[in-house]
């Protein structure tokens, strides 16, 4: 654990040790708000439902972002090799960087919270859809980062991490779209829709928490970490 908390420490007063962290969160938030609001008296109702529509496109923007230096930078400035030779295992190591990323991630989500507050002063929200729909956005957004963190590791290039994370991040959520599926049938159609992480989002956004969403998102995130950690393992 000790290990494990180093890494975090370190990774995660990293975000704020330039104006790229500070102003990450002032990005999205400002958009967060401005897209919201742009709709906002068009609406017959108050409904954070919006919001939590427009997160999957955001965070397959912004959310390489967060990931893209986790591995690259470390190539890039030579620091990989000493920090694989130190006394430390690589799942302490990963660990800590992608509990770092969640955590930056988590306080960007955390300064969205003004809007279900207004809402609730100017309607009956339901702030069960809420809770609902920032679980939901967490475990889409983890997902994405332990996915950005593993692919971050395959390069030296921050720009190229972060193309890479957008591109299968993308990939990943419109094999869900009905775009997509309607020129596919049957079983791989079905296949496809299961492991889109829209069809996922979608049904925890309504409210609908259902286990095997949960599941979904847990197994993805520990398939990229472990990926990660079988990659580093043969760099080694």
């Amino acid at each position: 654990m000790k290990g494990i908390k180093a890494i975090f420490k370190k990774e995660f007063l990293s975000y704020f040790n330039s104006t790229i962290g500070y102003l990450w969160l002032i990005v999205f938030s400002w958009l967060n708000f401005w897209l919201f609001f742009r709709g906002f008296f068009l609406m017959p109702e108050a409904d954070l439902r919006p919001m939590f529509n427009m997160f999957p496109v955001l965070f397959i923007i912004f959310i390489p972002a967060i990931t893209m230096r986790l591995w690259a930078e470390e190539k890039k400035l030579g620091t990989i090799e000493i920090l694989l030779s130190l006394p430390l295992r690589i799942e302490e190591i990963i660990v800590g960087k992608f509990l770092a990323a969640i955590t930056f991630f988590g306080i960007s989500l955390i300064l969205t919270l003004p809007l279900p507050i207004i809402l609730s002063f100017l309607g009956n929200l339901d702030w069960g859809r809420v809770l609902s729909g920032y679980l939901g956005s967490f475990l889409l957004g983890s997902t994405f980062i332990s996915l950005g963190m593993f692919l971050s590791g395959f390069t030296k290039n921050q720009i190229v991490a972060f193309i890479l994370a957008a591109a299968f991040s993308f990939l990943l959520y419109i094999i869900g779209e009905e775009a997509i599926l309607s020129f596919i049938s049957g079983f791989w159609a079905e296949l496809l829709q299961n492991f889109s992480v829209k069809t996922h989002f979608e049904s925890i956004s309504r409210g609908v928490i259902d286990l095997r969403d949960i599941i979904y998102y847990l197994s993805f995130i520990s398939l990229f970490i472990y990926a990660n950690y079988l990659h580093l393992e043969v760099a080694r």
